[in-house]
């Protein structure tokens, strides 16, 4: 199956940018190709960090406000520490920098969990998920986000045998949260 992309522009360029496109691609049951426009946010790349604090036996979580949520929830969000892959940076390199400017951990050692896309139907983010393990004494600095972006956010220990409730509750609305503790769930890291 084929496809073209006709044109592409960027039609915004802010915090976030949005290009439109005009595209032809076949289709699975007709022999007639479709044509039509569709605006992409093109948002770049990001990773997120499942942080387990052994002994503690806890995960480390963010919470932080969240504008795009606030017509379903508070806006204030809990979701593991997550952020942007700079130009030409490595994933992995962007995830122990996102884990110590978020949290203040340093993390040894993180594993590769998966790279999926959460909205294929409106945007070009993948999101690279990272699996790491620290101590309280790997806590080296306050965390609480960058201070050159501004960020405001609150680090949130949830015990790991609150996991199951917590995914059974559906009170966790964040996609990225629920695949890294459902994966921790499975790889039978817990121990009740």
């Amino acid at each position: 199956m084929k496809y073209t992309i006709h044109h592409e522009e960027v039609v915004y360029n802010g915090f976030l940018q949005i290009k439109k496109a005009q595209i032809t691609h076949d289709r699975f049951h007709h022999q007639e190709p479709i044509s039509y426009d569709r605006e992409v946010l093109d948002k770049g790349d990001c990773i997120a960090v499942l942080l387990f604090e052994k002994d503690t036996n806890c995960i480390i979580l963010i919470k932080q406000f969240r504008y795009p949520t606030v017509k379903h929830t508070t806006g204030w969000f809990v979701e593991l520490p997550a952020g942007a892959i700079e130009d030409n940076e490595d994933p992995k390199n962007a995830a122990y920098r996102e884990v110590e400017e978020e949290t203040g951990y340093t993390v040894a050692e993180l594993e590769h969990i998966q790279t999926f896309y959460a909205t294929p139907g409106s945007s070009t983010e993948r999101m690279f998920l990272f699996y790491g393990e620290v101590t309280t004494s790997d806590k080296e600095a306050a965390g609480g986000g960058a201070s050159y972006e501004d960020e405001d956010i609150e680090i949130v220990k949830l015990p790991v045998a609150e996991i199951p409730h917590l995914l059974q509750s559906h009170t966790l609305p964040d996609a990225k949260t629920i695949i890294a503790l459902q994966w921790f769930l499975m790889q039978n890291k817990l121990k009740f």
